[in-house]
């Protein structure tokens, strides 16, 4: 068992709180949760870190499409008892870390069992243990399995745009997660934004209305600037720091992690 990355900012939690968990929301699709969450899992171990990639988005997972990997095994096969989570993950060898895949296109996860889905959770919290980091890309939304499986989550990392109905669902993502576990880190990130300047705008509105109407200060995990780059390694199912390890986006992430791994 390895020591957890990311110091434990929390005191009195459930005993299942992963501190190198950070799970990856938003309030909607849309908004490159995904493709940030491959970007992330990279940036660590590029670091160094031990990490694994955990697709948890449910019906729409789509890790191993954007990177042209072809799991022998995925959650399906998981909950079907055919292999344990453990044995579900899989080595992504061009990025160094391990994956657990999805099912896309299929609702198993959504329609399972409270007791069965809490079990699941239980069991990724438990293969935490092996890893130094630990990423989940969760589905978009609030709904029981991202409230579920995203509980125990040390950070929570809730990624948002400049577009209005992304900003909304990201305040509503973050009321709703902060009313049921006041004591959450919950962090912003803003992606595809046009500067630095215009990130920072974006996050003083999300800030604002929390600090009004929720008297919470979610912290600012990075700004994430729009990339052309990004689009052609997604196009090329390539991971971005593979592709194009100097552009701006690439460097945002890298910046993102860095933080992270200073406790920040």
């Amino acid at each position: 068992m390895t020591d957890p990355v990311f110091p434990a900012a929390l005191k009195n939690v459930h005993p299942l709180r992963g501190a190198n968990v950070i799970a990856v929301a938003s309030g909607k699709g849309g908004v490159g949760k995904t493709w940030f969450s491959i970007t992330l899992a990279h940036a660590l171990t590029k670091m160094g870190k031990n990490s694994l990639l955990f697709d948890g988005d449910l019906g729409l997972a789509n890790v191993d499409i954007q990177l042209g990997f072809q799991p022998k095994n995925d959650l399906g096969a998981v909950i079907n008892g055919d292999v344990t989570l453990g044995r579900a993950a899989q080595r992504y060898t061009e990025g160094g870390f391990d994956i657990i895949a999805g099912r896309s296109g299929s609702g198993t996860l959504a329609q399972l069992p409270s007791q069965r889905l809490s079990g699941l959770r239980n069991d990724l919290m438990e293969l935490a243990r092996r890893y130094d980091c630990v990423i989940m890309d969760m589905g978009a939304g609030v709904d029981r399995t991202v409230r579920t499986l995203s509980g125990p989550a040390g950070t929570t990392l809730v990624v948002t745009t400049d577009e209005p109905t992304s900003l909304t669902d990201a305040y509503a993502f973050i009321k709703l997660t902060h009313a049921t576990n006041p004591t959450a880190d919950l962090r912003v990130v803003v992606n595809m934004a046009q500067s630095v300047k215009d990130g920072e705008r974006t996050y003083g509105t999300i800030l604002k209305a929390c600090q009004n109407f929720l008297k919470y200060k979610p912290a600012l995990a990075g700004i994430i600037r729009r990339d052309l780059k990004v689009r052609d390694a997604i196009r090329n199912q390539s991971p971005l720091l593979t592709r194009s390890p100097s552009s701006d986006a690439a460097r945002d992430v890298l910046a993102i992690a860095q933080r992270l791994l200073n406790g920040q």
